[in-house]
């Protein structure tokens, strides 16, 4: 099987999704012209178009607005927020609407919405920008956490959420981009919300997400 970057592997599943259904769109800071800040969004621009990928400005309250309006009207948008950080603003838009939402509805509204964003400290960066927040959303009833560690999952994972009807946060850690995994060519989904063993063993159980399952690996 080939082998791929999870750059890539996320960059493939927004591709191959939004060929296969019009409602699919990114929208974010720096996703089209520049191809998001960690390259993760390059080249989609060019094939779908400034309506399809959406440069905003930088605010990320009306990035995540956005894409709860659109995601109640029935579209499936994919908001990248550039730094985990930065939801901080977006919290009223995450916990009390699209979080809220199917249940206010009594179960007849969807929000199949999907918020990007990048994680992790290391690399010189801010205080500001190294933050991993994603237990915080653990607890909100209402969201689906997502958090991949190799290529295949992320791709097959990133599928799954952009398909599902609720909204997810999908929790890319910024230092594992870069490493290589196998990955199908063709679209193929993960299931959401079960773990997956990495090696099998008798002895212990070592459990860990993104970044630091190659470090249990490696140990």
């Amino acid at each position: 099987m080939r082998k791929l970057t999870i750059r890539a592997a996320i960059n493939e599943a927004l591709r191959q999704e939004m060929r296969r259904d019009p409602d699919v769109y990114v929208l974010g800071e720096d996703v089209g012209v520049f191809g998001g800040c960690f390259g993760v969004t390059a080249g989609l621009i060019d094939e779908f178009g400034p309506e399809r990928v959406i440069d905003t400005p930088i605010t990320e309250s009306a990035i995540v607005g956005n894409a709860v309006g659109a995601a109640a009207t029935g579209l499936r948008p994919v908001a990248e927020i550039m730094f985990m950080d930065f939801v901080g603003v977006t919290l009223d838009q995450i916990f009390n609407q699209a979080a809220k939402m199917r249940y206010m509805f009594g179960g007849k509204a969807t929000i199949p919405m999907v918020i990007r964003t990048a994680c992790g400290a290391g690399g010189s960066a801010a205080a500001q920008h190294s933050q991993s927040l994603e237990a915080w959303f653990m607890h909100v009833p209402g969201l689906k956490v997502v958090a991949p560690s190799t290529a295949y999952d992320a791709k097959g994972l990133l599928v799954s959420s952009i398909r599902d009807d609720n909204p997810v946060i999908f929790v890319e850690h910024k230092f594992i981009y870069d490493i290589e995994g196998e990955a199908p060519e063709e679209l193929y989904t993960v299931p959401l919300g079960k773990a997956d063993v990495k090696r099998e063993g008798s002895d212990v159980t070592v459990i860990a997400t993104m970044a630091m399952v190659h470090r249990a690996l490696e140990a």
